[in-house]
């Protein structure tokens, strides 16, 4: 089943503040992740995406991180970006809004010269990124007290 939704690069404001809200409810409200570690200094030069529905209500968003602000995530590798913070609210999951977010965080990857991107993926989420051909490396590890494990994708 899929819905009518719009994923765009989130540009102004509003559509910032969005996506922000999608990863409060998300993140904060529905897995117990503190507040003042979802938000970073990353936020601020990170690409966001947002989809929303044909209502304009925020479903889903995620961000790319490039250049120096990816550079601890994927190893020092300019060329490599990192996938992160995607987030679908509970009522639009599994209607195809989140493979759609991944397109376009690759999609904006792929328009600032990148060839690969990274991503730290919940380990119950694994399956969804293999799916969407990136393979896991390396061992798991905690962060926010949930079980993750790195995963990359060359373009």
């Amino acid at each position: 089943m899929s819905v009518p939704v719009t994923v765009r690069i989130a540009e102004d404001p509003a559509d910032r503040e969005a996506c922000f809200a999608v990863r409060k409810e998300v993140f904060v409200a529905e897995q117990g992740v503190p507040q003042d570690i979802e938000y970073d200094a990353y936020d601020a030069v990170a690409v966001h995406v947002l989809a929303v529905g044909e209502d304009g209500e925020p479903l889903g968003t995620g961000r790319l991180l490039f250049g120096e602000a990816a550079a601890a995530k994927t190893g020092g590798d300019a060329s490599v970006g990192s996938l992160g913070r995607l987030a679908v609210v509970r009522a639009a999951r599994g209607l195809g809004i989140g493979v759609a977010l991944v397109r376009a965080i690759e999609e904006a990857a792929g328009a600032h010269g990148l060839t690969a991107v990274d991503l730290h993926a919940q380990t119950q989420a694994l399956g969804f990124y293999e799916r969407l051909g990136y393979e896991a490396y390396g061992p798991e590890f905690q962060d926010a007290g949930i079980p993750h494990r790195s995963m990359r994708r060359v373009l």
